[in-house]
């Protein structure tokens, strides 16, 4: 390489949006507008926004929010990234299509072009007696497909929430070359403070990678109040940025150069991909 010619990318800012979502869709496209600037003139080249960051999150809510893709509040996204120079990871909204409702992120380039659409493949119903019961699947279709994309930096790997607790996916998705997963959630009250950032950096360690998951702000008028604490973790396990329950933005440099040296040191991936070998020798 010529000494004149520049190097790869190997490190960038990211920023995590934990917004106050208001039953107004008008509202919430105006705040983001402003965190977003904010996040730029900042120096940060990857934002994030929070699961259903245009709408409430309940079932009830859903069908009421839905929208096509494309429609408004990606048409929002898309301008709002191209005006500020971000890939823009656009949360999640309810998405109409078919006669189905999805959860689904979108993620926009600088430019302002729309680089994947992931809908939520593991759907959010569980039932822990005397504290919560949420069944999203009384509303929402699961999607079937992965996504990722690439930018200058790295290739980055999408989930929502829910998707956080299947270790398959974080791991198809590292071998498919991602080093940061993102993942918009809404943990809530129960399952937040026991398995939120446990969560995150269980996937951070068995993969690798770096791993970010933006919450909307804490609204405790909601009738599904969030926990809140947006996190950036990184590869080690360490908790780089963290967030409380307000409304902020947080920030983390992701060093691809510290992920190399974390992977030369303890060199579990090659033995990951062995292993996989093994178990499909036995399986044929």
């Amino acid at each position: 390489m010529s000494d004149n010619m520049p190097g790869p990318l190997t490190k960038f800012r990211l920023a995590l949006i934990q917004l106050m979502v208001s039953p107004l869709k008008a509202s919430n496209y105006n705040r983001l507008g402003t965190f977003v600037k904010e996040a730029a003139s900042r120096g940060a080249k990857v934002v994030a926004l929070p699961e259903c960051y245009n709408s409430p999150y309940g079932t009830n809510y859903f069908p009421e929010y839905a929208e096509r893709i494309p429609g408004e509040s990606t048409r929002v996204l898309s301008e709002v990234a191209k005006e500020f120079g971000v890939y823009l990871i656009g949360g999640s909204i309810p998405e109409e299509d078919d006669g189905k409702l999805y959860n689904t992120c979108t993620v926009f380039a600088p430019n302002g072009s729309m680089l994947l659409k992931y809908r939520k493949i593991h759907l959010f119903d569980i039932d822990v007696p005397g504290k919560i019961r949420f069944q999203e699947s009384e509303t929402l279709s699961p999607g079937s497909s992965l996504c990722t994309f690439d930018t200058p930096y790295c290739k980055v790997g999408i989930g929502i929430c829910y998707d956080m607790r299947f270790t398959e996916l974080a791991q198809i998705y590292t071998q498919k070359g991602c080093q940061l997963l993102v993942y918009p959630g809404a943990f809530n009250m129960t399952t937040g403070p026991a398995h939120w950032e446990l969560l995150q950096r269980a996937r951070a360690v068995d993969n690798q990678v770096y791993v970010a998951a933006v919450s909307p702000a804490r609204n405790e008028k909601s009738s599904y109040v969030a926990w809140g604490h947006s996190s950036i973790v990184n590869p080690w396990g360490e908790v780089l940025a963290k967030a409380g329950s307000e409304e902020t933005i947080i920030y983390a440099d992701i060093d691809l150069k510290y992920l190399s040296g974390i992977r030369q040191q303890i060199p579990i991936l090659k033995q990951k991909r062995h292993d996989l070998y093994c178990i499909q020798a036995v399986k044929d």
